[in-house]
Order: C-alpha cells, then structure tokens, then sequence
C-alpha cells in the first residue's frame, strides 16, 4: 500500500472516530501521513534526478537552493511585462535543478550585495552575471584591494565581454574606452564595468578624466543615458545588445567599438561549501553533455559566449 493510501484511510477513520482523545489520535496519524507522503515525494524526486545525491544533506532535505541574483540585467534575469523573472540564468538554474532534483529559488538584491548575502548565509549561491575574478575568489574589494571576507568559489557557465554603448546617432566618434576621457559614463555599481571605467580615468592626461556615475541596476543607468544625462553606458556584451534591440524597438542606443577583456560568468559558492559547488559543476557539465545548454544559450541569441564544460575558477 503506498503512503498516499494509508492517508485516505487514516483520513476516512478520522471522520467516524469519537472526539478527545480518539480525534488527537487521529490528527498525529494524518501528520504521520503527511511526512511518509513528503519522504516519498522526495525519493521519487531523487530517482529521477541522477546527480541528487552529489548535494549536501542540508540542501536535499530542504529541497531548495536560494539563489541571490539582481533581477534587473536582461536578458541575463530580469521580469517580464507580466512580472515573471525569466533569462539566460534562471532557464540554466532550471535545467541544473532537474539534475540536482531541487528547486533554484532567486531571490532579488542589488548586485554588489550578493557577496554579502553568501557570507550571512542568507544565500546559499549567488548566479548573477557574476564576473569570476581573483579578487573575488579571494574576498579582495577591488577598489580599495583590501580583504573584506573569505572569498568564494565559481563555476563558470558563460564567457562575456565589456560593451559600450551611446545614444543611436550619438556616438560622439567613442570607440574605445580611452574615447570616454573627458566624457560621462553611466554604469552599474559594483561591476566589471565600473572597475574598467575606474582603470581608464586614471590613464587619462590633460584633466580629462572619465565622469563616472554608477547606479543600483543597469536599467537605471540606461535610463540616464536615454533621458541625455550621459555620453554613453557600459555594460556586459549579452546586457547591452539586448538594450541595443530592445529600448525604444531598437531606436534609442547603438553598441560602440568591440566587446573587451571577455572573462567568465561563474556561479559564487562559499568556500567552506565544496561539496555543493561540485555538485553544480557536475550538473553543469551534465547538461552541456546532453544539449539541454545549448538549447538554451540559443534560445537567447547568446551562442558566442557559451563554454563546453565547467570550470572551477577559471577568471583571471
């Protein structure tokens, strides 16, 4: 007899049992019922997910890895026009999941909050259009180049350049990022492209330095630069085009010059957490094996930048 039938019968006594101490008798039985059904649940879960046993014990039993991501960076995460986080990332999680047999839940954060919500446990990875850096690896604030935590670990998952991009027309003959010497850039806080645009100003002569104005989100600052309050933006390749097709039916920015210093995308696992690092690179490379990441990397017009296997730590 399976659990979900024991429960029908223990429900149906349940009904013709006397109160008191009969009925409590009754309701332990239905709670009994309700983890022998969530145990089952779990192990049918288990056998159809091949790399389920390769996760901590900590996450199969919760069933769920919280996932600390900015949801505002399309088409990488971001919510559509009916509020549903969809993107490169979450389509990838999903597929991770169905290996791992676990839910991927995303929960929203600004960008340069993540690696603070790993270290407050508040998450347990951080997949974000997360450049996979020394510094980070490292726990080192590339600003200031002092530690500031234990670092992570990646698995990398995507590669991606730096883009700039002006207003359609507007170009102001900026091709490279030399070109930005005595210009505005509008950019994300905390990004790759901030840390670029930081480098570039202080290679500047003449006075000219590079006016930087970062932002909580990339929609923020695309904002600034299509209201004229900038020269142009930067941004990671995939996040750019997608502006440059998308804002305005593709009449409000046009990409500038070529993608620079492409590096890889990881997903941020704590250190003192290997096992559940491994046991996303092995799903990684599971779902490059059977072409469900190819699928995907499709499907978003983003095949230059796909990998075909993970790595741990792979950025420079």
């Amino acid at each position: 007899m399976t659990a979900s039938t024991t429960c029908r019968t223990a429900a149906g006594r349940s009904r013709i049992l006397a109160v008191g101490a009969i009925a409590v008798a009754g309701t332990l039985l239905l709670a009994g019922c309700g983890d022998q059904t969530d145990a089952a649940q779990r192990a049918r879960s288990s056998e159809s997910a091949p790399l389920a046993d390769k996760l901590p014990q900590s996450i199969k039993d919760a069933g769920v890895v919280k996932v600390g991501s900015d949801i505002a960076y399309p088409p990488v995460e971001y919510k559509d026009k009916d509020g549903k986080v969809v993107g490169i990332d979450l389509d990838i999680a999903e597929a991770l999941g169905e290996q791992l047999g676990v839910e991927f839940s995303f929960e929203n954060g600004t960008f340069d909050t993540l690696l603070g919500g790993l270290r407050s446990k508040r998450y347990n990875i951080a997949m974000s259009a997360m450049t996979d850096t020394k510094d980070r690896q490292n726990g080192v604030d590339s600003d200031t180049g002092k530690k500031v935590g234990e670092g992570v670990d990646f698995v990398d998952y995507f590669n991606a350049g730096v883009s700039i991009y002006t207003k359609k027309g507007e170009t102001q003959g900026i091709e490279t990022w030399a070109d930005l010497c005595g210009k505005k850039v509008v950019l994300q806080r905390g990004t790759v492209s901030h840390d670029l645009a930081q480098a570039e100003s202080k290679k500047c002569k003449g006075g000219k330095k590079i006016a930087i104005e970062a932002f909580d989100n990339d929609q923020q600052a695309q904002t600034r630069l299509r209201s004229g309050g900038a020269d142009a933006g930067s941004s990671d390749f995939p996040v750019a085009a997608f502006a440059v097709k998308t804002s305005g039916g593709g009449k409000d920015f046009e990409l500038v010059g070529e993608q620079v210093d492409a590096a890889p995308y990881g997903i941020a696992v704590p250190k003192n957490n290997p096992e559940l690092r491994d046991a996303i690179k092995a799903a990684l490379d599971a779902i490059i094996k059977n072409g469900e990441y190819e699928k995907i990397i499709s499907k978003w017009g983003v095949e230059a930048g796909a990998v075909t296997e993970a790595k741990v730590n792979g950025g420079k």
